[in-house]
């Protein structure tokens, strides 16, 4: 078994996620701690509300990855519930994602 099974789905948006938490917290910890200052302005207000954004970014990314890999839910068609359009569409992405998964 090898080391990274667990996370064999959705790399791409793993690999977002985690960068953008790194780069995020970098800029928002420097932005607290460092004394940042050009020609006399202080840069770390903007490193740490560029640094939120970026955090709260990777909220995406980790939302991606872990509904990626998400398996065994039946669907309401199987339940008996009539298939909306989001359903669907959800279904349809989620099909097109594994099929390129298996493909690479």
């Amino acid at each position: 078994m090898a080391p990274c099974d667990g996370l064999s789905h959705c790399k791409l948006a793993l690999a977002f996620a985690v960068l953008m938490d790194l780069v995020g917290g970098t800029a928002l910890l420097m932005g607290v701690f460092a004394r940042l200052e050009v020609q006399g302005q202080d840069f770390g207000d903007l490193l740490v509300y560029t640094g939120a954004l970026l955090v709260l970014a990777s909220l995406a990314g980790w939302v991606l990855w872990y509904s990626g890999n998400i398996e065994g839910l039946t669907s309401r068609k199987e339940l008996g519930h009539i298939s909306s359009a989001v359903d669907r569409l959800a279904r349809n992405l989620s099909h097109k994602m594994r099929t390129y998964r298996s493909h690479h």
